[in-house]
């Protein structure tokens, strides 16, 4: 069986959410936005370890958690880098060649659940790569940018809010970012958009997420953050 590794993206500076520090180490409740995500993996007897990727001024900061709340999954703390890919190649590049699970999750994500994670483990056993979302409420259109107008209204039941963690076998996972590496005009939005782009024969399985596994990205979040963390 292979170890399940995942890897916690906590390297964003929150430009959209505006103040000093970055709101993965803001706190709701008790713990920070980071420690809630670090405890939902800790806590799963199925991940074997925790790789984090942060600014290396957040390192210390990071460290002094891990001591703190016992997280001894936690086995390293690396430096990301500008974009969201950049954070997910360093981590990739740090397991190497390992013959593993990769879970990548967004460190503002802190209401990830262990259904959750049981769910991707377990698609990963027949999927090389699997996606987390729930079925969008809202009509989502597409628009043309050059004049605001409505392009296309897509069937709302195909369309799914995507969530993370999202999860690979690391040898698709790298062979994905390898073609993408040698494309000049690579601009990914997350981890599976790179799979679908440069293995397009890849299946990409989608499990069931969270309507509480929000990211937070806005100051009017953190209230219904607080509002989850009351309402256990």
């Amino acid at each position: 069986m292979k170890n399940n590794i995942a890897i916690i993206l906590a390297n964003g500076r929150g430009q959209r959410f505006g103040g000093e520090q970055p709101k993965q180490f803001l706190k709701i409740g008790d713990r920070s936005v980071l420690e809630h995500s670090i405890t939902a993996f800790q806590d799963h007897p199925e991940i074997s370890e925790i790789i984090i990727v942060a600014d290396k001024d957040f390192h210390d900061t990071i460290w002094e958690s891990v001591k703190r709340l016992s997280f001894n999954k936690v086995s390293v703390v690396i430096e990301g880098g500008k974009e969201r890919h950049h954070s997910s190649i360093a981590a990739i590049n740090h397991i190497g060649l390992r013959d593993c699970n990769i879970l990548i999750h967004d460190a503002v994500r802190p209401f990830v659940n262990r259904e959750i994670i049981d769910n991707v483990i377990g698609a990963l056993a027949i999927y090389k790569a699997v996606n987390v979302g729930v079925p969008a409420t809202d009509t989502v259109v597409a628009v043309d940018n050059a004049n605001s107008c409505i392009m296309e209204i897509p069937d709302r039941k195909q369309l799914y809010m995507v969530q993370t963690p999202q999860g690979f076998d690391s040898a698709t996972l790298r062979e994905a970012f390898s073609l993408a590496n040698n494309d000049p005009n690579f601009q990914p939005t997350d981890d599976c958009s790179v799979v679908k782009k440069y293995l397009p024969n890849e299946k990409i399985k989608v499990v069931a997420g969270s309507r509480r596994n929000i990211k937070l990205t806005w100051k009017e979040d953190f209230n219904l953050a607080e509002f989850f963390i009351n309402d256990k």
